[in-house]
Parts: C-alpha cells; sequence; structure tokens
C-alpha cells in the first residue's frame, strides 16, 4: 500500500507541474499584466519599474520557477483588477463553493444509489418508471435551463424560494456559513438541485444497470441457493460489487461539481470561486484564473487517488495487485 500511495503522488505531482505549465502561459499569452494594472497612459518609466518589480524580465524558466514555488505557498500574486491577493479573494469565495458543492454532491449520492437500486429490484414498478424519466430529464436538460425552469416555478411562480443570492450567513472564524440561518437554507435548495440533479441521475442510471448485471452473476445464484436471505443477497453482495464502477464515476462527478459549479453560480449569483473565475475571465484577470485552474487540478487529483484507495475498500481482489505493484 506504501508503494501505491508514493507511485500516486509523483504522477500527482507530475500531474500539478503540467498543469502549473498552463497556468503559467496565461500569464505569457493572455495580455500584458503590467498594461493591466497601470493602465494605458502609463508612462515608460512606470512600465519598466512595473516590470523588474514582477520579475518579467527574467528568462522564462526561471519566472515558471518563482510562480510553481509561490504557487506551493498558495500565493498567486494580485489580482489585477481588485487589486488584492487571489488567496484571499478564494478563501472569501471558498466557503459558498464548498457547502453548494457539499449539499449537490449529497444530493447525487444520497439519491441517486438509492434510486438505481431500487430501480434494479423492480425493473417493472410505476416509481422505477416515473424514475427514468426523471432520469431521462436530468441528462437532456443543461443546467442552466434547469436552473432558470426552478426560478421560474419556485422563485417567481410560488414565491416559495429566493431566486439568488445565500442569503444570511455566519462567520465562524474566517469561514461563513448560511447553514445556520434559515434564509441560508432556503437560498441553497434551487442552486444545490441544479447543480446535483445531472450526477444524481447519472449515479442513479449507472447503479442500476451494474445492479442488473450483478444480479445476472453466478455468484448470485449461488448465494441465493445457500439459502441467503434477499436482503443480504442484494445489499452484502450485489450492490458491493457494482459499487465499484459507480465509485469511479461518482468520484469524476463529485470533482466536476466543484469544477463547473460556475454556470449555477452564475445564474443563481451564487458568491461563489465560479462566479468569481466568470467575472475574472470578463476582465482577463490571469492570476485569478491560474489560480481556479491549479485549484481545480488539485482537486480532481486528490478525488482520483481518494477513489483509489476506495476500490481497495470495496474489492479485495484489488489489493494484493495494489501491494505487488
Amino acid at each position: 500500500m506504501l508503494a501505491f500511495c508514493l507511485q500516486r503522488l509523483a504522477q500527482a505531482v507530475l500531474v500539478m507541474l503540467a498543469v502549473g505549465v498552463i497556468a503559467f502561459a496565461l500569464f505569457r499569452f493572455v495580455g500584458d499584466p503590467v498594461v493591466f494594472m497601470l493602465g494605458q497612459d502609463a508612462t515608460p518609466e512606470d512600465r519598466s519599474r512595473m516590470t523588474l518589480d514582477l520579475g518579467l524580465d527574467q528568462p522564462p524558466w526561471v519566472q515558471y520557477g518563482r510562480f510553481v514555488g509561490r504557487a506551493a505557498h498558495g500565493d498567486f500574486g494580485l489580482s489585477l483588477r481588485q487589486l488584492r491577493p487571489v488567496s484571499t479573494l478564494f478563501l472569501e469565495r471558498l466557503p459558498a463553493t464548498l457547502e453548494l458543492s457539499l449539499a449537490a454532491a449529497l444530493l447525487a449520492l444520497g439519491l441517486g444509489i438509492p434510486m438505481g437500486v431500487y430501480a434494479a429490484l423492480h425493473p417493472r414498478g410505476w416509481l422505477t418508471q416515473v424514475f427514468l424519466i426523471v432520469s431521462l430529464i436530468g441528462v437532456s436538460l443543461p443546467s442552466f435551463l434547469i436552473g432558470i425552469l426552478l426560478i421560474v416555478v419556485f422563485a417567481v411562480t410560488l414565491g416559495w424560494l429566493p431566486s439568488f443570492g445565500r442569503g444570511d450567513t455566519v462567520a465562524l472564524g474566517w469561514w461563513t456559513t448560511g447553514l445556520l440561518t434559515w434564509s441560508g437554507l432556503k437560498a441553497l435548495i434551487l442552486p444545490a438541485v441544479t447543480l446535483g440533479l445531472y450526477q444524481m441521475t447519472l449515479i442513479m442510471r449507472l447503479t442500476r444497470a451494474e445492479m442488473l448485471e450483478v444480479l445476472r452473476a453466478d455468484f448470485i445464484r449461488f448465494a441465493r441457493a445457500r439459502g441467503l436471505t434477499d436482503r443480504a443477497v442484494h445489499f452484502r453482495h450485489a450492490l458491493r460489487n457494482a459499487l465499484v464502477p459507480v465509485i469511479t464515476v461518482a468520484g469524476l462527478q463529485l470533482g466536476s461539481i466543484i469544477a463547473f459549479a460556475i454556470i449555477t453560480e452564475t445564474v443563481f449569483q451564487w458568491p461563489g470561486m465560479g462566479l468569481l473565475f466568470i467575472q475574472s475571465v470578463t476582465f482577463a484577470d490571469v492570476p485569478v484564473m491560474a489560480a481556479y485552474l491549479c485549484l481545480i487540478a488539485s482537486i480532481f487529483v486528490a478525488i482520483n487517488f481518494g477513489v483509489d484507495l476506495l476500490y481497495r475498500a470495496v474489492d479485495p481482489r484489488l489489493r494484493p495487485a495494489a501491494a505487488t505493484s
């Protein structure tokens, strides 16, 4: 297991270095940071002084080394639009994005897996047909359209839920949360449903397909022949074997929840990192764009590492192969 972890960590370092090259290239090819910071009316002396202060007179490999060193310590410089440290901006927006992503992930996993198991165990039931229709809608419609429809129905027509914003928040140190206020909980519902619906339907359909395939396997027939109860056969044997591919897709989808929360945060004006990234693209705020790219890459790397470890917890057959690799 130790050798496996070290191997995965080495691969993660290589991936992050490659992502760092892409993020560093943004500084080289997306505008001139000196012009962004000083404006068009700056004198040549001011531009030369700013170029020296930013280290832009150094060779590219020296600049890249400095960029990687600062990024490893969470320092991505100043925002060209707000002239504030990028790390500070992300820390302010991080709680909103993580709470929205966590709520969407709980919705996707907490409903998707049970719905998929039920649909596999009752393939001809009327509730299964309802689940399949809902999953077809969730897969077919884009998330921004789902968000707009939810706003029209529940915010404009019925007036039950707010259409934008995060509601009232409570400060717990540097962390701000809306989970402790009634308006914050109400404001979270529509964005969480919008963000988690696609992942929920995908996980539900995958769980159903894997369960149906496993239930036809020979070892399930042997388990029934031994006199095991339906509960033991379905949940101890069938579901555990069906979860291996589900974990793979679920892990990637949970990463995409954070990465692609941009659309949902834009539709609902949710003050998270996704909305900050959209604003940075509009104003060509390269440090924020580079930091967001590195952060999302690190999240995917961490999730993939966790998924590899879960493989060995769910399927013991993979453990000897990991030990010998």
